[in-house]
């Protein structure tokens, strides 16, 4: 059963590398537009899963992942920031207080009816505003194009006090999660997800336990 990715996510298509899967990558036609009145976890899960239909439904006979991932602050979706001053109002927002982050995952194959869908919930606390440390942060303008304003693989870890649970939930594409949805279908996935996780061979997941 040939996988497809769902995503022209750069962070997406190098976490799912690690489980050691071939895959080929087809971005969704799907844009995302936040529904008044639903909640993080139900926009996530409804973006994930029109990522993973819109690919599908074009290529059938093949086995598709779609993923997504929202910030969720005290229930209201932080987006991605439209220029720098946006992003400076995200990240002050969030200094000095814990958010969650939600990712979910799709799983859609037209022809044998397979379409599965779950998600992943980490808790990440910021270290408080420091001034210098955000806008020399700001001044790279790593934050734009990401959920939150910060990256927490690139240089925004040094925005970080801790998280809890999954580092990858944070990053995109949490793998466990991933895992255990292709093995619930019979699909093989050649590494173990364990020893990944005792590994941790990724940018900044080292600094994070669990």
């Amino acid at each position: 059963m040939q996988l497809v990715l769902a995503s022209n996510s750069p962070r997406r298509q190098e976490l799912l590398a690690l489980l050691g899967l071939s895959f080929e990558v087809c971005p969704s036609s799907f844009h995302e537009r936040p529904i008044a009145g639903w909640s993080p976890i139900q926009q996530v899960r409804h973006f994930a899963l029109e990522k993973a239909r819109s690919v599908a439904r074009g290529q059938p006979q093949v086995l598709v992942l779609g993923g997504d991932t929202v910030i969720d602050l005290d229930g209201e979706l932080l987006g991605k920031p439209v220029d720098l001053q946006d992003a400076r109002a995200m990240l002050g927002r969030l200094a000095g207080r814990s958010h969650r982050v939600h990712t979910a995952v799709a799983v859609c194959h037209c022809e044998r009816g397979i379409e599965l869908m779950d998600v992943a919930t980490a808790t990440v606390e910021m270290k408080a505003d420091v001034e210098y440390v955000y806008e020399r942060y700001l001044a790279t303008e790593e934050s734009l194009g990401k959920a939150g304003a910060y990256a927490i693989q690139g240089l925004g870890v040094d925005l970080v006090e801790r998280v809890e649970g999954d580092y990858t939930t944070v990053v995109g594409l949490p793998l466990k999660l991933v895992t255990r949805l292709l093995q619930s279908i019979g699909f093989p996935v050649p590494v173990r997800v364990e020893v990944l996780y005792e590994r941790k061979p990724y940018a900044n997941w080292s600094r994070f336990v669990g």
